[in-house]
């Protein structure tokens, strides 16, 4: 789970900043989401394939996997929750002497939080999937129990075992789901939420 955290935390950080960066330019909007659609794509055995050799075994090639796949709904969301915000609150806190880092962090940042974080609870959703993968290139979580059983089909607990690997999965997807359904009611302002 801590990798799944650690990359999600680093696909934020980028996401949203090259959202803040691309968000007006409707071609930059474009390139950026085409991009993140594109990693998307790629099967995830292939792209660990493809970052061993680079990066080897473990944790690194782990990380950099999940923090690709997680980028494309955090990207979008961010776009999408920057570029809603209405012109006319913008203007009237530059009217009232903000500046553009200012209404950055003070006004649009705060408006497209709950779409923010709506791409983050997706990316989170995916790469709890993925991680399980990720015991092929010997990365962390509970993958490996799900491999393991399977390398042992035909032994009495080698279904028991990838089938406990699978629902801790799928249990440790709600608990954070939960958790991030908790964070957006103490980090949304009451008049955006109702």
């Amino acid at each position: 789970m801590s990798a799944v955290l650690q990359s999600v935390l680093i696909a934020t950080v980028v996401a949203v900043l090259i959202g803040i960066l691309v968000h007006r330019s409707p071609i930059g909007s474009s390139i950026s989401t085409a991009v993140a659609s594109a990693i998307l794509t790629v099967p995830s055995f292939a792209l660990l394939g493809l970052l061993i050799p680079v990066l080897g075994l473990g944790v690194a090639p782990t990380i950099t996997a999940l923090v690709l796949y997680a980028l494309l709904p955090i990207l979008r969301n961010t776009i999408i929750g920057l570029s809603s915000v209405d012109p006319a609150v913008t203007d009237a806190a530059r009217g009232v002497g903000m500046n553009r880092l200012r209404v950055l962090t003070a006004i649009e940042l705060p408006l497209a939080w709950p779409a923010i974080l709506a791409g983050i609870r997706v990316s989170t959703q995916l790469i709890m999937g993925i991680l399980a993968i990720a015991a092929y290139a010997k990365g962390p979580g509970l993958g490996n129990l799900i491999f393991s059983g399977l390398a042992r089909l035909g032994s009495p607990n080698a279904v028991p075992q990838a089938l406990v690997g699978t629902v801790l999965i799928v249990v440790l997807a709600l608990v954070l789901d939960g958790i991030y359904v908790l964070v957006g009611r103490l980090t949304t302002s009451r008049g955006i939420r109702d």
